[in-house]
């Protein structure tokens, strides 16, 4: 098969399109023909080496986490899906032309969900959502503000917690406000306009897509033993505030992945896709991607 492999920290220039082995299912996995794999910051940052402490590499590396395709081998014990099937997973090792990984991974794609578009589901749809459940827990009428909501993470989050009950506000660059009206937001706010800062109410919680200077600016907005769940790590100083703070690292979730599907299906949850690329050329779609601003940029085998 075809396969993107990172052969060593750097520039896109360490990507290679090459043949490597088929792989092949073992116990409790499926083996999928990957329809499309989608590009994701900790992509770009794994190739660079920034996260290399958190997250190593044997090199050479197949790099993606989500992907969509159609099941083409099952592994002894399955039981949960059949040779046929339609799914998209977060798996390892995304960018080639199959996959194999643990059923857990994997969620079935519904009918009217195009397979390709699938592949921009899972990570950014997961993290979203669990940041939310899991970091932020919120209660029905929590004001909460999602930071970087136009992202496909913040989109996600901003779903996760309207379902609850929340009273979400939406927070985003000043350019971007028009666009962000249309998330169906309780309010939308300007993160870079100190003046429409002082528009926030006091907030119960913070979902934290983008750290750094923007989440410690927005510290002192949140009540005292709020809540500051983020994707990104702890934000400095939150603690010392009196904050309860939760990061957290996405994991597989076949059924939560499953109603995401569904969600995105109805119309209820939108994650954008802004080009849709071959394989071949992984390293200019890396590069389209990491300028941010076009949507999820998808890899087709």
């Amino acid at each position: 098969m075809k396969a993107i492999v990172l052969t060593g920290y750097g520039d896109v220039d360490c990507l290679e399109l090459r043949d490597m082995p088929e792989p092949h299912p073992a116990a409790g996995e499926i083996r999928v023909r990957v329809a499309a794999a989608s590009i994701n910051p900790i992509d770009w940052k794994m190739r660079r080496g920034d996260v290399k402490n958190l997250f190593p590499l044997k090199l050479p590396a197949i790099l993606g986490r989500d992907v969509s395709g159609e099941v083409v081998e099952v592994g002894p014990g399955v039981t949960a899906f059949k040779v046929g099937d339609r799914v998209m997973g977060l798996v390892n090792g995304g960018y080639a032309e199959q996959v194999v990984s643990p059923v857990e991974a994997w969620a079935r794609v519904p009918p009217s969900l195009d397979l390709t578009d699938a592949a921009a589901l899972p990570l950014v749809a997961l993290t979203g959502t669990q940041l939310v459940e899991e970091a932020v827990n919120p209660s029905p009428g929590d004001i909460v503000l999602v930071t970087g909501a136009l992202g496909g993470v913040g989109r996600a989050a901003l779903h996760a917690a309207k379902l609850r009950g929340a009273k979400v506000w939406a927070g985003v660059r000043a350019k971007q406000k028009a666009d962000a009206a249309r998330l169906g937001a309780d309010g939308v706010v300007a993160l870079d306009d100190p003046a429409d800062l002082d528009r926030l109410p006091t907030l119960d919680a913070i979902a934290d897509t983008l750290g750094g200077s923007v989440v410690a600016r927005l510290l002192s907005r949140v009540k005292p033993g709020g809540t500051i769940g983020s994707v990104v790590g702890e934000p400095p100083g939150a603690k010392e505030k009196g904050l309860k703070v939760h990061a957290i690292v996405t994991h597989p979730d076949s059924q939560r992945l499953a109603k995401l599907g569904e969600d995105v299906a109805k119309g209820e949850l939108v994650i954008p896709i802004g080009k849709r690329m071959p394989l071949a050329e992984t390293r200019d779609a890396q590069k389209l991607a990491e300028r941010g601003g076009a949507g999820k940029v998808l890899l087709v085998p």
